[in-house]
């Protein structure tokens, strides 16, 4: 990923932790305004006839004369809305790995039939996004201030003129609440949320707590750890601002929690640590970021690294530190973490 910064913070850093970093004091808000915006194609997230109004988590309300037909949105958000049946026109962020396939972030999508605007951090082709003629442009929000994310800070004005925006809340919360704003959000563009797909993902998911529940209290001694890895750093996730570890956490999960002070250079999401110095903490378990933008653990060279417990005891599974917003695709989330558990051993 590139290495732009944000303010002293490195893009890479930004993305090593749970749930990306806090981005309020380093990036300027996208604030739009209530507008009104139409296209002229219909597309399966056109179902509702009349008016359309949607109050988003800073507190906009959109309202358009009818249910928005050309949506473009984060990759992430186009990929929950999938779930639920709605399409979307354009999508910017995390969509094509280097080798052009679809990137983790994308989910069930079909990257060939949207267009992509911009692929990396602060890429984004404001004269497709025109051409697209949007009705609303869709995103996450990692921050209190209503910071709508991978929109670039340089031409989020040009982009707020073009459409409304729709901004999702990812920041300190626990992932039920995002989870439940992406369910409205979906229903409101004509989403058929009684389909038995549907409902059926949402009690798995249900289900799914009920077992990480479970699971943590039967082995309350076993340490998790939240890590993710750069070519120079690797990172431990503190647990108070992700939406999934939040979650785990009210569950019973027993994670590794760095000092607010280690904290600190990570804008309170994240320590840093040398790759000498990452035996600091002990874990039982190591949950390690998939995204794109991280090493993956197979790709991990280091010596330190290899000799940790957990490594050495094969108690690594992947974390997914910018969840999918569907109860389909975070369902396998509190799978994978209530295995881990049932099946760790204490190591550390």
């Amino acid at each position: 990923m590139s290495n732009a910064r944000t303010a002293t913070f490195s893009r890479r850093g930004i993305l090593a932790t749970g749930g990306a970093l806090g981005l309020g004091a380093f990036l300027a808000g996208c604030g739009d305004s209530d507008s009104e915006s139409s296209g002229s194609d219909s597309t399966a997230s056109a179902k509702a006839s009349g008016p359309w109004t949607f109050k988003d988590d800073r507190g906009t309300t959109v309202k358009l004369d009818k249910s928005p037909a050309n949506i473009v949105a984060f990759t992430g958000v186009a990929a929950a809305l999938y779930d639920y049946g709605i399409s979307v026109k354009g999508v910017f962020g995390p969509t094509k790995t280097a080798d052009g396939k679809a990137d983790v972030q994308a989910g069930d999508m079909d990257i060939s039939k949207v267009t992509v605007l911009g692929n990396v951090w602060d890429q984004f082709n404001v004269e497709k996004y025109a051409a697209l003629a949007p009705d609303v442009l869709i995103s996450t929000m990692f921050d209190d201030a209503g910071t709508l994310w991978y929109v670039p800070e340089a031409s989020k004005d040009k982009i707020a003129k073009l459409a409304p925006s729709v901004g999702i809340s990812v920041y300190d919360r626990q992932l039920t609440a995002p989870l439940e704003r992406m369910w409205e959000l979906a229903e409101s563009l004509g989403a058929d949320m009684t389909a038995t797909k549907v409902t059926d993902a949402k009690k798995a998911f249900e289900e799914a707590a009920t077992r990480l529940r479970a699971a943590a209290k039967a082995k309350p001694e076993i340490k998790v750890l939240a890590g993710s890895a750069s070519q120079e750093l690797f990172y431990v996730s503190g647990t108070n601002l992700s939406i999934d570890l939040e979650y785990f956490k009210a569950l019973g999960v027993n994670f590794v929690e760095p000092p607010e002070s280690a904290k600190k250079q990570g804008g309170g999401w994240f320590e840093s640590l040398s790759w000498e110095n990452v035996d600091k903490y002990k874990a039982d378990i190591i949950m390690m970021d998939d995204r794109s933008s991280a090493i993956q653990p197979a790709d991990i060279a280091e010596a330190t690294w290899k000799k940790l417990p957990a490594v050495k005891a094969g108690q690594v599974i992947a974390r997914s530190a910018e969840p999918i917003l569907s109860y389909d695709k975070c369902t396998p989330l509190l799978t994978s973490l209530a295995e881990a558990l049932e099946k760790a051993k204490k190591v550390s």
